[in-house]
C-alpha cells in the first residue's frame, strides 16, 4: 500500500508502532485469519471507511472467505449500525466483485 510506504518513510516510529500493534492484535490463535478479516469487513462497513472495505475484503478473500460470508458480515454491520451502514454495502459489493474467488457465484 503506497500510503504505508510513504508513512514508513516520513514517520517511521509512529508507523512501525501502529504496524507492530496491528500484527500483535491479529496474531492471536483463538480466531482464524478468515474470521478476523470478516470481523474487519463488518467493522469497515459500520465505520463507513471506504478505504478499509477493499483492504479487508481482499484479506478475507485471500483467507478463503466467500461472497456469502462477506455479505453476511456486511449485513451484521447494518444490523448493528443501521441505515447508514446499508449504503456502504455498495463499496463492499464492488470490492467483492474485484477480489472474489473464481468459484464464487455472482
Amino acid at each position: 500500500m503506497d500510503l504505508i510506504h510513504r508513512l514508513e518513510s516520513q514517520y517511521p516510529n509512529e508507523t512501525r508502532s501502529f504496524l507492530n500493534f496491528m500484527q500483535r492484535a491479529e496474531g492471536g490463535a483463538a480466531l482464524s485469519l478468515k474470521t478476523k478479516e470478516l470481523i474487519n469487513v463488518a467493522l469497515s462497513v459500520a465505520s463507513q471507511c471506504e478505504w478499509c472495505i477493499p483492504f479487508h475484503v481482499k484479506g478475507a478473500v485471500d483467507a478463503g472467505a466467500t461472497r456469502d460470508e462477506l455479505m453476511e458480515s456486511g449485513f451484521m454491520a447494518v444490523l448493528m449500525h443501521g441505515g447508514p451502514a446499508l449504503a456502504y454495502l455498495t463499496p463492499l459489493m464492488e470490492s467483492i466483485d474485484e477480489f472474489r474467488s473464481p468459484g464464487d457465484k455472482q
